[in-house]
């Protein structure tokens, strides 16, 4: 997996079949709900959880950290081989055909409770990392990708994200006014209503002000948001009209915990990072010391390099395959699955991260993103550091 280059040989990507990865982790689910329906052992609807939870972070401890880049010079071919734009594509029928197998089991089957939880956090978990893949797809120019990424994020029922990622994320990340960039000192149990709240409230009003320009009203089925909130519409309405209502609450609680899984990723990714502003007032540009980056090698891979989140957001057009390390961004102790576990305990999240935020900002906590609740006594906390 090295991609270590020298000028006397032609640079090949290392990782190019390492790549599958990503649609590996649907395939490998999928298999495991198809067990489960066969023979009905319980350890079948867990399998997902332990890969992404116990697998994923111990491979990053064995594999650690990529800090290569791609050469400059290989970066256009590297972009325009469409190689990498299948692996992305793959993962979304693999990812519906878990949606769907877990579906018919939640309809079909006598489950005991905990078979029921375990069904929802492996659709859930699935259908979060389908946001992923919205997530790289939405990016791209092609219509075909764009189209993807909507429905990529059908069966988790969060749509709006299509637009208010690209529109309004990327334009105020690690500002006041992104919801999704968290402020030190703001657990992500706070954070979780006002990113999901105010995410809903700036797509619409996005959408709304993108109509209004083209003098039309804001029900109309131009709008983005309309449009990608059917297509949930479409999948929920058939799969109940096929399997019976007993299948909605499945459908609608694993939504609740994928969508968690993006958001406690938003969490993560700006975590305290506060774009400053000139005399003028005017805000500057995002740059990579505006997001969390991580090089471990293994959840990269499973996640399309979705941990170079500092190069994503200064360079949003780059594929997954060319994102870069830069040296001055801050860095995460380890991959976003050993930092999620962490997030859901706040003091444990404080006490790891919280230095980090004082660190990257030279022990000036006055230019981090504080929380307001917590203004004061973040600086009355990390001044004297």
């Amino acid at each position: 997996m090295d991609s270590t280059h020298t000028s006397s040989t032609p640079w090949r990507d290392g990782r190019r079949l390492w790549w599958l990865l990503s649609p590996a982790l649907p395939a490998a689910t999928l298999l495991c709900l198809l067990a489960f329906s066969r023979d009905g052992a319980s350890a079948w609807l867990w399998v997902s959880l332990v890969l992404l939870f116990l697998l994923i972070p111990a491979l990053d401890a064995v594999w650690g950290e990529d800090r290569s880049n791609p050469p400059e010079e290989g970066v256009p071919a590297l972009q325009d081989d469409r190689w990498y734009r299948y692996v992305v594509a793959s993962c979304v029928p693999l990812q519906y055909g878990v949606t769907l197998a877990g579906a018919w089991i939640a309809a079909t089957q006598t489950l005991q409770p905990l078979d029921w939880l375990g069904l929802v956090l492996s659709v859930g978990s699935i259908n979060g990392l389908g946001i992923n893949t919205a997530h790289e797809l939405g990016h791209k120019s092609p219509r075909w990708e764009r189209w993807l990424a909507q429905v990529a994020l059908a069966p988790v029922a969060y749509g709006h994200f299509f637009v208010e990622h690209n529109r309004g994320h990327h334009l105020r990340v690690a500002t006041p006014d992104d919801p999704a960039s968290a402020r030190m000192g703001e657990s992500f149990w706070r954070f979780l209503p006002r990113s999901i709240i105010g995410g809903l409230r700036s797509a619409w009003g996005l959408e709304a002000s993108r109509l209004r320009r083209q003098g039309l009203p804001v029900w109309h089925p131009a709008n983005l948001n309309l449009q990608s909130w059917s297509l949930t519409v479409l999948l929920y309405g058939a799969l109940v009209l096929t399997l019976g209502w007993p299948v909605l609450p499945f459908l609608l609680v694993q939504a609740l915990y994928g969508m968690s899984l993006l958001e406690v990723v938003n969490y993560i990714e700006h975590y305290g990072l506060l774009r400053q502003r000139d005399e003028r007032g005017r805000i500057e540009p995002c740059s990579p010391r505006h997001s969390w980056n991580a090089n471990h090698r293994a959840s990269n891979l499973f996640l399309l390099n979705l941990q170079r989140h500092s190069d994503h957001h200064a360079h949003p057009a780059r594929r997954y395959q060319a994102l870069r390390h830069f040296d001055d961004a801050p860095q995460l102790p380890a991959g976003y699955a050993g930092m999620i576990l962490l997030a859901y305990i706040p003091p444990l999240w404080f006490g790891v991260m919280d230095p980090r935020v004082v660190a990257h900002y030279r022990q000036q906590v006055h230019l981090a993103h504080l929380d307001p609740d917590r203004r004061q006594a973040l600086l009355d906390r990390w001044s004297g550091a």
